[in-house]
């Protein structure tokens, strides 16, 4: 994610990061009735795909004046402490411009017939989340999508657990592997399945993170599912349990389909 600078232009920004002009116009409609071709404004976000990046990899901000990590976890609908958690600094209250930080995103290319509010169902991720990642995008409108227009998705997350595999809207089997981030007590993460009738298709599990609280620590398991799903879609929920009350803490849900 770039924000265009005075004197910039489109082929300036796709020499500088190595990119493809034309991929950079259709990924944010620099287009009529958008704009006049290849017409950009000092202020715009544009999403680039730098070279080497897959077509969903997880997105990067790069730095520009008046960005704080607390305005771009706002932006991004992130707790603050797990993108500090993601971008480790001795000085998280210093952002040098041009920096990239890693957002935990990813990008999805809209279709023929999209709309945001079809987006926002089919990934289970709430419109205001989608409008405010992408605020300030030329292209960008809540009424109308274009085929074409790359949108960056904030991933599901809580306050102390990020789910960044599966992806939401993603099929998922048995044997797949389940990855995040999580700030847990004695590093304990719990995940279930449950099908679109609330029934468990995968009873409650524990995964080990890497590190336990205070800190983040990486977590990855292969998911197991117990019983065939009633219907083709379900959530992945994620979460801890209070060692109080053994109430779930942290619940984090991920819309996924059934391969």
């Amino acid at each position: 994610m770039y924000t265009v600078r005075p004197g910039d232009t489109l082929y300036s920004i796709a020499n500088g990061f190595g990119a493809s002009l034309e991929a950079i116009v259709q990924a944010n409609a620099l287009y009529p009735p958008v704009t006049d071709p290849n017409l950009i404004h000092p202020g715009w976000k544009l999403l680039i795909r730098l070279p080497g990046m897959s077509e969903q990899s997880a997105v990067l901000h790069q730095v520009t004046e008046g960005d704080t990590f607390f305005r771009l976890a706002e932006r991004y609908s992130v707790g603050l402490d797990l993108l500090l958690a993601l971008n480790p600094t001795e000085t998280p209250d210093i952002l040098r411009v041009a920096q990239l930080l890693y957002i935990p995103a990813f990008v999805y290319e809209a279709e023929q017939g999209d709309s945001l509010y079809r987006i926002s169902r089919h990934f289970g991720i709430p419109m205001d989340r989608i409008v405010r990642a992408n605020a300030g995008r030329p292209g960008f409108s809540p009424d109308l999508i274009y085929p074409g227009y790359r949108l960056a998705i904030p991933l599901p997350s809580s306050t102390n657990i990020l789910v960044y595999e599966p992806l939401p809207g993603g099929r998922i089997e048995a044997g797949q592997m389940m990855g995040g981030l999580a700030r847990a007590f004695e590093a304990n993460v719990l995940y279930s399945i449950i099908d679109d009738r609330g029934e468990l298709v995968g009873r409650e599990r524990f995964v080990t993170a890497s590190e336990g609280a205070p800190a983040y620590g990486q977590f990855r398991a292969p998911l197991i599912l117990d019983r065939k799903p009633s219907t083709p879609g379900g959530t992945l929920r994620v979460y801890t349990r209070s060692p109080r009350d053994g109430s779930i803490q942290d619940l984090v849900e991920v819309r996924v389909d059934f391969g």
